[in-house]
């Protein structure tokens, strides 16, 4: 006879089991090997801040990807937990109470969870639009609090020192790897409890409720209810990544609180792509990458982040990681093969033409703001006069034959997809 206790073990050790770890035990070693490979402490700073956003991004996405609330409000709860993270950490140093660094994120957290609790009270009683108009006022009307609650806000920014804590095991956080490896830990946990969060009855009846409201109703469920724990959850999180967002830069800023700062991860969402949960996640590296490393390169930097975004909304709508899924499924019906020449005639055209146009918009930009006697430009790692008609000329052939080739050649890949897809069918 088998053992039960036995057999159940073998299940939960089985290989199954394993392949859903594997990527998990994959991006931890990926986050601990990082620092190791990009060792510049600039570069670290960037990794870290992608962390936060990634919480943030994933939270929001429990809001509108799971449970169907459009909010514009969102970034009040990541303002609320950055304050409430700053004035434990300052209380605590000034009482000597000893708690560790690491532990503040959940203070943040907490806090924030109790003022979704309270806004979530009225606000979730609505779906839709009218959801959205509340969160709006709601974002509003704290970003304009935070100028008149001195106590809490203090005039709209509050600092405080890191590295005046308690050590926790000896680590006193004064070197950017060690606040870093503080910000994967906590993704890493934030992450996985979001996932689990969406195994539960609670993660299913949100899908539900975000569907079909009115069936979820007939089944004896409340929507109101399942988009209030939804919403609480979401500020939980949302304030992890705001206590997470004031260890790292030691400041507590009411920009976190503005529509703009809502507007943006609602863009991040959009742009990883809302219905898959690894979207949100890869939606945060591309921003926070543009942001922080395209920025250096041009002052247009926002403009072609505005594009990629209208783009991804307007041909893309399932964002980035849909696309991925897309090609995802086609390898497994064996299409990769057939769709690379068609790809390479599409695509290699397009990116010619995209550079054409960014070297337009380029050249239109500095010879618009140079001073007198600043003709000399640098684009594309080449330096050259914009004075000179060779870069304007070169910039208009190269955009409009890119675009030319590019839709001469969609079509090819349009019916080898669709021939691809006919084929799995069968």
């Amino acid at each position: 006879m088998k053992d039960p206790l036995r057999s159940s073990l073998g299940a939960i050790a089985g290989p199954s089991v394993l392949l859903r770890l594997m990527p998990w035990g994959i991006a931890v070693l990926v986050l601990l090997l990082l620092p190791h490979v990009f060792v510049a402490n600039s570069t670290i700073t960037i990794m870290s801040q992608m962390a936060i956003t990634i919480v943030f991004a994933l939270s929001y996405n429990m809001l509108l990807g799971q449970a169907g609330m459009l909010s514009f409000g969102h970034a009040i709860y990541l303002g609320f937990g950055g304050f409430m993270c700053i004035h434990v950490m300052n209380h605590l140093q000034a009482t000597g109470i000893s708690v560790p660094l690491p532990f503040l994120p959940i203070f943040a957290g907490l806090f924030s969870m109790g003022m979704a609790m309270v806004i979530g009270s009225f606000s979730t009683r609505r779906s839709g639009v009218v959801f959205a108009m509340i969160s709006l006022g709601m974002v509003e009307l704290v970003a304009s609090f935070s100028i008149i609650g001195y106590s809490f806000f203090r005039g709209g920014g509050v600092s405080g020192d890191r590295t005046l804590g308690v050590p926790f095991f000896g680590v006193e956080f004064l070197r950017q790897i060690e606040v870093y490896y503080l910000i994967s830990f906590w993704l890493v946990v934030s992450v996985g409890l979001m996932y689990l969060f969406t195994l539960t009855p609670m993660g299913r009846m949100a899908n539900a409720v975000r569907d079909n409201p009115e069936r979820a109703e007939f089944l004896g469920y409340s929507a109101r209810w399942v988009r209030f724990y939804s919403f609480c959850a979401a500020g939980f999180f949302a304030g992890v990544a705001g206590g997470l967002f004031a260890i790292n830069y030691e400041l507590a800023t009411a920009d976190n609180l503005t529509v703009q700062a809502s507007g943006t991860i609602l863009m991040i969402a959009f742009l990883g792509g809302i219905g898959i949960f690894f979207g949100p996640i890869l939606g945060a590296v591309v921003f926070t990458l543009l942001q922080t490393v395209l920025s250096l390169h041009t002052d247009l930097w926002q403009l072609y982040v505005g594009v990629l975004f209208l783009a991804t909304v307007m041909f893309f709508p399932t964002g980035l990681a849909g696309v991925l899924m897309l090609h995802v499924s086609v390898m497994r019906r064996q299409g990769a093969g057939r769709l690379a020449v068609p790809y390479l005639k599409t695509v290699a055209p397009a990116l010619v033409g995209v550079m054409g146009a960014i070297a337009l918009v380029e050249l239109v930009f500095h010879s618009r703001h140079i001073a007198r006697g600043g003709e000399e430009m640098t684009l594309f790692w080449i330096t050259f006069h914009t004075s000179s008609p060779a870069p304007w000329m070169l910039a208009v052939v190269l955009a409009l034959v890119g675009v030319w080739g590019a839709k001469r050649n969609a079509p090819a890949l349009i019916h080898v997809w669709q021939t691809v897809e006919q084929k799995a069918v069968r």
